[in-house]
């Protein structure tokens, strides 16, 4: 039996500017194709420009006149964002939607990144956190809407408090968690102080549910040489139509809550289908790693040391 087609209706984003982690492909490459198709102007940060291009190719050929560029962004350098956020700044263009996407899952062992945090904090959370400090001004002078993609992984395990780079032990799975859960505690803590200080920013949070996108798949820039179990398992049901979404699911929660009218700031969105592995998007109830006030404000500090230790060190 066919799959149930499943998707949501954008509104018109004329006039928008959107910013986009991790669109070069899978679940970024549709929300930013969804975007543009809806009149924004896509930006897109992208490490690898190679991979960049063919993304940008393939918005075109669906959206002969779809406005979208890339700029140069590796999430795993500091150093990277602050230069993304330099060159943006001098564009001196509103950003009005930013969707943190962008993200490592489970490197087969420990790394690092550039500023020495673990791979999967530093990239999925950190370089998140820092580039919308660099993008303040603009989201601020673009009221945006601040999406940012967590996973059904921060509803299990926790934050290794005592050692967040787990340098003492390590494990993939656990850290990959931390990442996530840290993310959503911030991107709540966001929508908060915006609240309280009349930034004029809104945030919420989204989850691609599970589906059969490149996360786990041969990743040779982690060390991963060829696909998991775990993705050729997604693959099979995903071709079967059970439980699980497809890549052009998965982008929906993240749509709906960028772009919906219906979407509210400091909520969760999430396929609504059994566990919300797959199925419309729709809203969830707050894991409840997430839930916690307290924890939200000591990631949110921890997180600016952090940054600001690692520019620090610096020559």
């Amino acid at each position: 039996m066919p799959r149930k087609k499943i998707d949501i209706t954008v509104p018109s984003l004329a006039g928008k500017r959107a910013v986009v982690t991790g669109a070069s492909d899978g679940v970024g490459l549709g929300i930013a194709a969804r975007l543009a198709a809806a009149g924004a102007e896509v930006v897109m940060p992208v490490r690898n420009q190679r991979k960049g291009e063919a993304a940008i190719a393939t918005i075109r050929t669906a959206v002969p006149d779809a406005e979208v560029s890339l700029r140069a962004l590796d999430l795993s350098s500091l150093r990277s964002v602050a230069a993304l956020g330099e060159t943006l700044g001098e564009e001196g263009e509103p950003v009005h939607i930013l969707v943190n996407n962008a993200g490592v899952m489970t490197p087969p062992s420990r790394q690092s990144t550039e500023d020495g945090f673990e791979l999967q904090f530093g990239t999925n959370h950190l370089g998140h956190v820092a580039l919308v400090n660099h993008l303040m001004p603009l989201l601020r002078a673009g009221s945006a809407r601040v999406t940012s993609q967590i996973s059904i992984s921060a509803d299990r395990n926790a934050i290794n408090w005592d050692d967040l780079n787990w340098e003492r032990s390590y494990s993939g799975g656990k850290a990959y968690s931390q990442s996530k859960i840290a993310l959503g505690l911030w991107g709540l803590e966001l929508n908060r102080r915006s609240e309280a200080e009349g930034w004029g920013i809104t945030s919420n949070l989204s989850h691609p549910g599970v589906a059969p996108t490149s996360l786990l798949a041969a990743r040779p820039e982690v060390g991963r040489t060829s696909d998991t179990l775990g993705v050729r398992l997604i693959r099979a049901l995903s071709r079967r139509g059970i439980l699980v979404g497809t890549v052009e699911t998965a982008q929906l929660p993240a749509l709906y809550a960028a772009t919906s009218p219906e979407a509210r700031p400091g909520r969760l969105y999430g396929p609504s289908g059994p566990a919300h592995l797959g199925g419309a998007p729709a809203e969830q109830a707050i894991y409840s790693r997430l839930r916690g006030a307290e924890d939200a404000r000591r990631v949110w500090q921890v997180s600016q040391d952090l940054i600001d230790q690692a520019h620090a060190r610096r020559p």
